[in-house]
C-alpha cells in the first residue's frame, strides 16, 4: 500500500489519526496566519514558536501510528 492511499485509510478509519491530521492542519493554518503580520509582537512571536512544535508533536505522532499500520499490513 502507497503511503498517500494509508494515510487516506487511516483518516477514514482511525479516529486518534484523523484528530491529530486536523489538529496539524489548524496549527498550520494559524500560523500561515501569523506569518502574515508584520511586525510581530513578542506574543504572536511565542505563538508562533508553540504552534511549530505543536504541529511538530501530531506530525510526529502520525508517523508512529502510519509505522504502526504498516508493520500491520506488512
Amino acid at each position: 500500500m502507497d503511503q498517500e492511499t494509508l494515510i487516506e485509510k487511516l483518516t477514514a478509519e482511525n479516529e486518534e489519526f484523523r484528530h491529530l491530521r486536523e489538529e496539524h492542519r489548524r496549527h498550520d493554518g494559524e500560523l500561515e496566519g501569523l506569518k502574515r503580520t508584520s511586525p510581530l509582537s513578542a506574543e504572536q512571536q511565542w505563538r508562533i514558536t508553540e504552534l511549530k512544535k505543536l504541529k511538530l508533536i501530531a506530525k510526529d505522532r502520525m508517523e508512529t501510528i502510519i509505522r504502526q499500520a504498516r508493520a500491520v499490513t506488512a
